[in-house]
């Protein structure tokens, strides 16, 4: 990072920070992009997963066909680099668009991390929100591929994902508002800025007074009105920013 620009982060009293595609460099795979998991299989929408039973049947075989690269996940330099920031209390609160779990898994307590688009390593109950674990899931699935539902209401059971045409969760969704609303210096690594509302953010710390910060490999959409941007590598820009490995 360029010594003014680094100089101006290390001063900055608030930071927020908002990753997309921060994971890919663990080894899973974006779902967006060309070559993207959405541009080999079309995505299954809310809609038809509430209303066929095909339609459920088939989002558990795509999630448990993935189960081996999400265990095999581990977090990267740039997941370590947004922890230590975390640590230091120089960032308040990671907004994310990753359902990987692996922002927690680098040492990010639970209450810092705000998922936009939800979690795919548990599961719960679309009515009650019963939580389920996964192996239990997969065990019973495997059997005859049936779907779950709820052994509290006998509501689907679904992982805690949010899918194409579902409702964004309210309370993340609120929660980043504030966090973004409150940051000096906000940091976009790895998101293209095109799914909205999540996209939102960036633009609305800008236009609060926050340095916008991007960090991706290729252009967004917000490129014009950041401050600075970086098409680098983020475990790299990151790291050797913060110093870590």
């Amino acid at each position: 990072m360029p010594p003014r620009q680094g100089k101006q982060c290390e001063s900055s009293r608030r930071r927020g920070s908002h990753a997309g595609l921060i994971s890919t460099e663990s080894g899973i795979p974006d779902f967006r992009s060309p070559g993207g998991i959405w541009t080999r299989m079309a995505p299954i929408d809310f809609s038809d997963f509430l209303a066929s039973e095909e339609a459920r049947r088939e989002t558990w075989r795509r999630r448990f066909a993935m189960e081996e690269t999400f265990r095999a996940a581990a977090p990267n330099r740039g997941h370590r680099a947004v922890a230590e920031l975390v640590r230091r209390a120089t960032a308040a609160a990671v907004i994310t668009q990753n359902i990987d779990g692996l922002h927690q898994a680098s040492g990010i307590p639970d209450e810092r991390v705000i998922e936009l688009h939800g979690n795919t390593t548990y599961a719960h109950c679309l009515d009650c929100k019963t939580r389920y674990e996964l192996d239990a899931l997969r065990i019973a699935f495997e059997r005859d591929e049936t779907p779950p539902l709820c052994g509290e209401c006998g509501g689907f059971v679904k992982t805690a994902t949010i899918s194409f045409g579902q409702a964004m969760p309210l309370e993340a969704m609120q929660r980043a508002e504030i966090e973004t609303r409150a940051a000096d210096l906000f940091i976009v690594a790895g998101s293209s800025l095109v799914v909205y509302p999540a996209a939102a953010f960036p633009e609305l710390a800008k236009h609060n007074g926050a340095t916008l910060v991007i960090i991706n490999r290729e252009p967004t959409g917000l490129d014009a009105t950041a401050d600075l941007v970086l098409n680098r590598s983020i475990g790299e820009t990151l790291g050797t920013a913060v110093g870590v490995d």
